[in-house]
């Protein structure tokens, strides 16, 4: 039988596939969210910090340049004042640094949850199929990422653009200024291109991660088969079922037929319905219903009735309203009380009559 084609698969997707998908971990998201985001908290972290953070970076390059001239220039002194002012460059990005690794971790939980997959890491041999190959490179993923690299540059490049052309004016003033003022307005200027295309960046992740969802989402789409084969896979085959349950009713009749000769009286439709009834003072608080059934079944519990002289007793709306509402081993309910005691008031004057 050939194999379904993409075409045929219509439903979707059921909870247990899009589980096991996750388990691989084949989520729907875009990477370029978390970029997008580390680049917005790094804007913002540098605006509450950025003062802070160039007061000690200026300290630091001073100290640099001053403390080796009182320091001793053996290569071990060298290596410890690297080392401190390594660790002391450390320390004044430690904010930086830590918004950026918190914001990318939540960036990722946003989109997919908590995850931890271990499948796209594993060596497959597959990914060296060069057939495989050339299809990925023309897939429609390939095509959306080198849409969005296009998108990437074009916007980075008019953003520039145009940043650096509103600035022409101030740009040719810079002569005049002081270090610390050409700093500052080379600061400002790259943090105001930073934004805009941070800001621009976000049209581009909206659009990303609707297409990855979309794309996800027929990806896991399923054929009609594939739906009925992890049903039986899942809950067992219907047929299978279907037999277990034919045996179990057939077993579960069988029982009820052989507590027929332990009846009192069976009560009939005449034809349609027949209830067997027991009563016993000592052990039970009201009469129960030892066997019921219709059609063929209500036949065979009159004939054991017959066969073991039971008497059988033709009530139509009693017989009735016994098989409708009382199950095989439950007790008459009251509002019956006084229908089956006359009936049994019968049964018991018939017996002393004998």
């Amino acid at each position: 039988m050939p194999d379904e084609s993409f075409d045929d698969k219509t439903e979707q997707a059921t909870p247990k596939k899009r589980q096991d998908a996750r388990k691989k971990g084949d989520v729907a998201k875009s990477r370029e969210l978390p970029s997008v985001a580390v680049l917005l908290s790094g804007l913002f972290t540098l605006v509450i910090f950025g003062a802070f953070i160039y007061g000690k970076i200026q300290a630091l390059m001073i100290n640099a340049f001053v403390l080796p001239l009182s320091r001793d220039a053996s290569l071990p002194a060298v290596l410890d004042f690297g080392w401190d002012m390594v660790m002391a460059f450390f320390v004044i990005m430690a904010p930086l640094f830590i918004i950026i690794v918190i914001v990318a971790i939540f960036a990722n939980v946003m989109q997919i949850g908590f995850m931890v997959s271990a499948e796209n890491i594993k060596p497959k041999f597959s990914k060296l199929d060069p057939f495989k190959g050339i299809a990925r490179i023309f897939s429609s993923q390939s095509v959306m990422e080198a849409v969005k690299c296009i998108m990437k540059l074009v916007i980075v490049g008019w953003v520039g653009y145009a940043a650096i052309k509103g600035e022409m004016n101030e740009i040719s003033l810079l002569g005049a200024m002081s270090f610390d003022e050409i700093t500052s307005y080379i600061f400002l200027t790259t943090f105001k291109i930073f934004v805009r295309c941070a800001l621009a960046m976000v049209i581009i992740v909206a659009i990303d991660y609707g297409f990855q969802k979309w794309q996800f989402e027929k990806k896991l789409k399923m054929s009609k088969k594939e739906v009925k084969d992890e049903l039986k896979e899942s809950e067992g085959d219907p047929m299978i079922k279907s037999r277990i349950r034919s045996i179990q009713m057939q077993m579960a009749r069988n029982r009820m037929m052989q507590d027929v000769p332990n009846a009192d009286v069976v009560i009939t439709n005449p034809t349609h319905f027949a209830v067997a009834l027991k009563y016993d003072g000592a052990s039970m608080g009201a009469p129960r219903v030892l066997a019921k059934g219709k059609g063929e079944i209500a036949k065979k519990i009159k004939a054991l009735a017959v066969e073991h002289s039971i008497l059988i007793y033709e009530n139509k709306e009693l017989a009735r309203a016994l098989y409708k509402m009382v199950e095989i081993n439950q007790e008459v309910p009251p509002m019956l009380y006084q229908a089956v005691a006359e009936v049994l008031a019968y049964v018991y004057k018939q017996r002393r009559g004998r």
